[in-house]
């Protein structure tokens, strides 16, 4: 497994596995098993409602807490934003069973988002949360909140897949000292991305699949990487990717399959800040 260092010296895998669209009845089988597969990075959220299952599937691993990265997810908080988030966080943590987080995030840019992370920023303080970041940000969004604030976000959660690539954002973040990280990297399937002939004819050329090929292109970017499976086969699969290598011209291959737009929805459409803005979690 490779690692990356955030900027407050924090090592996280490059490679985890994330649960997203799990049922919770799923997850804690799934987890084990991604586990067993060698993953230490575990990606959950409380919007996700599998952070119980995710927990007691660490709990009985055997694996010491030390060897472990887990992020969850901050939702959209209500006023006041700083008592909410701390609440909310007590929440996350005490259905994962654990003394602490490695990675919180703020998972959607919308409420009162520097109460929010003013919190986040004592939580951090604290110990609570080793590192501190945000998800689904814009450049705009992301810059003024490090602009802002005390601590800048050590890392930014973001659609990146063959056919979003992010490249000029990344290198802002890089600039910045924050850590893209990728959800969708498969895009969900879609734009028959399993079926695309570049990724196919690349992945023949390394006896690999579309999935290994397109995960060694994220993480050959130094884009973290957390795809999901409830397949411990395809878990397998999905983690043996460290034992090859694009080349230059494959890197740059692909980097013409990216089309600019979103394969799912805009953070700045109206209609989507009012979904996500209002949308408030039962616990």
């Amino acid at each position: 497994m490779r690692h990356i260092t955030l900027n407050n010296g924090i090592r996280m895998p490059i490679l985890g596995f994330g649960v997203y669209q799990i049922p919770a009845e799923q997850t804690e089988r799934a987890v084990t098993d991604a586990l067993a597969a060698g993953y230490r990075l575990l990606d959950t959220a409380a919007a996700y409602g599998n952070e119980e299952a995710v927990g007691r599937a660490v709990r009985n691993s055997g694996i010491s807490r030390e060897e472990l990265f887990v992020t969850t997810k901050l939702w959209v908080q209500d006023a006041p934003a700083e008592h909410n988030t701390r609440r909310a966080f007590e929440t996350s943590l005490t259905k994962l069973g654990l003394d602490h987080v490695d990675l919180y995030l703020v998972h959607q840019p919308f409420g009162d988002v520097y109460g929010q992370w003013r919190a986040m920023e004592s939580l951090n303080r604290e110990g609570l949360a080793r590192a501190i970041g945000v998800a689904n940000f814009y450049p705009d969004r992301l810059l003024d909140l490090i602009l802002n604030n005390d601590i800048t976000p050590a890392v930014n959660q973001i659609e990146t897949h063959p056919f979003f690539q992010r490249a000029d954002y990344q290198e802002l973040m890089r600039e910045r000292g924050v850590q893209i990280q990728s959800w969708g990297g498969f895009a969900e399937g879609r734009n028959d991305l399993f079926a695309n002939p570049l990724l196919a004819e690349i992945g023949k050329e390394h006896g690999k699949s579309v999935a290994q090929v397109v995960l060694r292109w994220l993480t050959q970017r130094g884009v973290v990487a957390i795809p999901k499976s409830v397949r411990s086969e395809r878990m397998a699969e999905n983690f043996d990717v460290f034992g090859f290598e694009l080349t230059d011209e494959q890197m740059t291959a692909i980097a013409t399959l990216d089309t600019g737009s979103s394969l799912f929805f805009d953070h700045r459409d109206p209609a989507m800040v009012e979904r996500l803005g209002k949308h408030r979690l039962d616990a």
